[in-house]
């Protein structure tokens, strides 16, 4: 289990918000949610990989928006099994296969790999009702929706960006007009991957 230092419990499960942006900000382009043809070169990088792969170590609950989840499902569980496939992304296939699934969704009823349920209440709620359970890390991946709701709440603990150099040109942002929190955060790792993109990982100081 991770234990919090700031936090008078005798565990804590951290949440890591995951997410891939354009150098000015985006996490998709010009052509809608589904376009992001200027991640990809990026997103198969060494270090992209093993920060990939790393997530595994740590993570035994994934929080996921219903259209982030339906890429997911759609694509990951298949790669487990494909021989040609790079051994990372095998790995980070079973795991999100196994892992404790969260979906946040009102349009769906239930999810199609295992461990996977299906929830309309807020991401906060859950994440604090996660937090009074066993586990190690509770991961957000990709899901800029949750991501946003969970930082305005204060609920993240650490924020994981790769900031790809590369502008999109238009598209949805990770930091849009809503009003967050004022909110102190600690540069904790950082690398420069293979295709110049930065990977940063920031930790809220509380």
């Amino acid at each position: 289990m991770t234990t919090h230092p700031a936090s008078t419990e005798e565990t804590f499960r951290r949440v890591v918000a995951e997410i891939v942006l354009s150098l000015d900000g985006r996490v998709n382009g010009t052509g809608g949610e589904y376009d992001m043809s200027w991640l990809f070169p990026h997103a198969i990088s060494d270090t992209s990989r093993d920060r990939t792969a790393g997530f595994t170590q740590s993570s035994t609950t994934a929080l996921l928006g219903r259209k982030n989840y339906e890429g997911f499902a759609g694509y990951w569980p298949s790669v487990a099994d494909d021989e040609s496939a790079d051994p990372r992304d095998r790995t980070f296939s079973r795991w999100f296969t196994s892992v404790q699934k969260v979906v946040f969704s009102t349009s769906i009823a239930e999810g199609r790999p295992p461990n996977t349920t299906v929830t309309s209440d807020s991401p906060a709620q859950v994440v604090a009702d996660l937090r009074d359970k066993p586990g190690e890390d509770i991961i957000v991946l990709a899901s800029s929706s949750v991501i946003r709701q969970l930082l305005a709440a204060d609920s993240v603990d650490r924020l994981s960006i790769m900031l790809c150099p590369e502008t999109s040109g238009g598209g949805e942002r990770l930091f849009d007009d809503s009003i967050l929190p004022r909110g102190e955060w600690t540069l904790s790792a950082h690398k420069v991957t293979e295709t110049g993109a930065l990977v940063l990982d920031y930790d809220r100081k509380r």
